[in-house]
Formats: C-alpha cells, structure tokens, sequence
C-alpha cells in the first residue's frame, strides 16, 4: 500500500480523475463506491460498469437482499488498495471501470420493475459497456438477460447456486425469485444446452436440459477440473455469469436469504473463477446477499470479492492477446 498515497487520496468515488488505476485511500473512511471506482453515470470510455440493484420483493424466507449492494460496496473497500489476486494483469489499473450507481424504481409499483431494470442495462449495453451488477433477490437476473439477449442472441448461463431456479411458472408477469430460469429457457433468451449450473443441491426434477454441476461433484472431482468441465460446455457461446451468494456453503456465507449446507467454499469458487477464464463472459451478477443475516460481513465480503472475479474474467478477454 502506498501510504503517501492514502494520506492524500480521499473520496475517490469523486475525486478520482482517472477511470483507471488503484485508489490508497483508508479502507475505514471515504466515499464506499465499488472498489473506490468513480460515481458517475457518463459512459464513454468505460469497459465495465458496476450498478446496484436494490431489489427482494421476491424471497421464500428471508427478505432483506435489497441491502445487498450497500453492503457489498462497503465491503470492497477492503481490497481497493490491492490488484486482484491470481490474475496476470491488473483489471483495476487496465480496465476503465465505473461505479454507475443503482437502477431507480418505484417501490410501490412491483410489476414495471422488470421493464425498468431491462431498460437501465440496455442503456449500458448500447454503449457497448458490460455490467456488473450488485443485487438484490435473483430474480433480477431474468430482466438483466431479456437486455443481454437482445444484444447477443440467446446466452448461455453459467449460474453458481444452490438451487436450479427453473420450477415450473408459465405466468410471465410473476416476479419469482425461484422461476426466473424457467422462464429465461422458456422465453428463448438462454439456451440451456449451453448453460451449466454449479453447487446445486436441491430437488428438482425438471432442469429444462441444463447441465448440472451438483455441490457433490464440486468436492469430489476438485475445482479445477470442474472449471475446465464448465469451459467445455460453454465453448465459445456468449455467456452471462450469475452467482447466487448460496452457492457457497452457509459457513462461508450465512448472510443469504436461503441457505443450503454442503456448499462450495470460498476457495473452491475462487479457483473456479479463476480457472474459467477465455470463456466468452459478457456480463455478470452477484445475488442473494442479506446482510441483515450476518453482523460479521464475511457474505458481502464474498460477494465483492465474486464480483471482483467477475471483473477480471471481462478483462480476460480484453487484455490477453
């Protein structure tokens, strides 16, 4: 850490004149953007664009997720003055990387939320800029894929989860923090023989031709072998990243809103994360996080460390030649 740096460096979140490099401001005061990465909502020159979606009308228990962003930028903080680990480049000092803030909408109105979320990553797209986005209750990765598919085609998704989230929901206007998937499959926007679910560890029947990765497979083949499983599946389709915070094991991330044991570890999603890059990811979320459910933070500190991964794998493709 360059501490003449951090004596200086205050509230980078809007004192940052460059898009690009590593913020040394103290990890305990300041403005808690994403990674210190700047406010703003002008995207010209940006390759990633980090937004928040505040959103769990949709929980089975625990509601509380709509906190989730808050706290996963709080927590990023912790590894702002650090380039990612593991990685051969640093995306924070290569990429130009923005904190775009969160989607605005009206909590009283439930059914336009899914149209306004799809419009607020459609006006990043158009942009060319990938989004990153902080959530939330998982349902809002079915608006998010509706934006990414009309710029794309159908996507292949790579979802890390304790639950499929493809139960049975012909109704498209329920939003359904546990159908969303079904519908994405159903609605022709993910194309399920190119997507893989990683950790599952729930029932359900009918996974609509999803190739499954079950928690068990994770612990007895090893990560590494997983992750090049996985690669193997996605080949060169454009893919979207979703991570349900529950996919990790509740001793890692008891802050969620359905906690399922015999999860991944953090180490085991760490060097999946790590060992899928090349893959043709254009997007990503992190879900789930509920910090109502865990004083000690360690769930948000996973999610922005997951979203962090997240950020790498865009750069991957960006800066390897």
């Amino acid at each position: 850490m360059a501490l003449e740096d951090a004596r200086n460096q205050v509230d980078e979140a809007f004192t940052n004149p460059d898009l690009k490099g590593l913020s040394f401001e103290n990890t305990f005061g300041g403005a808690t953007s994403f990674l210190r990465r700047l406010y703003t909502k002008e995207l010209k020159g940006v390759d990633i664009a980090v937004t928040g979606v505040p959103f769990d009308q949709a929980v089975t228990n625990r509601p509380g997720t709509r906190l989730g962003p808050r706290a996963i930028r709080e927590a990023s903080a912790l590894q702002s003055p650090d380039a990612p680990y593991g990685w051969p480049f640093d995306a924070l000092s290569e990429l130009a990387i923005v904190d775009y803030g969160d989607v605005a909408y009206d909590y009283a109105n439930i059914p336009a939320f899914p149209d306004t979320l799809t419009d607020h990553i459609r006006t990043i797209l158009a942009a060319d800029v990938a989004s990153v986005s902080l959530g939330g209750d998982h349902y809002i990765s079915f608006p998010i894929l509706k934006a990414y598919a009309e710029k794309y085609g159908p996507m292949s998704l790579l979802q890390f989860d304790a639950h499929t989230d493809t139960w049975a929901d012909d109704d498209m206007s329920r939003v359904d923090h546990g159908t969303m998937f079904y519908k994405a499959v159903k609605s022709g926007i993910v194309d399920p023989k190119r997507s893989v679910q990683v950790g599952i560890r729930t029932t359900n029947e009918d996974t609509l031709g999803v190739n499954i990765i079950d928690a068990r497979e994770v612990h007895e083949s090893g990560p590494a072998a997983v992750a090049q499983k996985i690669k193997g599946i996605l080949g060169d389709s454009p893919v979207y990243l979703s991570f349900d915070i529950d996919g990790l094991d509740p001793a890692f991330a008891p802050g969620t809103g359905t906690p399922v044991w015999g999860g991944l570890s953090s180490i085991q999603a760490q060097i999946i994360l790590r060992d899928i890059a090349g893959i043709n990811i254009k997007g990503g979320d992190v879900v789930e996080v509920s910090p109502p459910y865990d004083t000690s933070g360690a769930t948000a500190i996973a999610g922005a460390h997951v979203a962090t991964q997240i950020v790498c794998l865009l750069g991957w493709n960006k800066l390897q030649p």
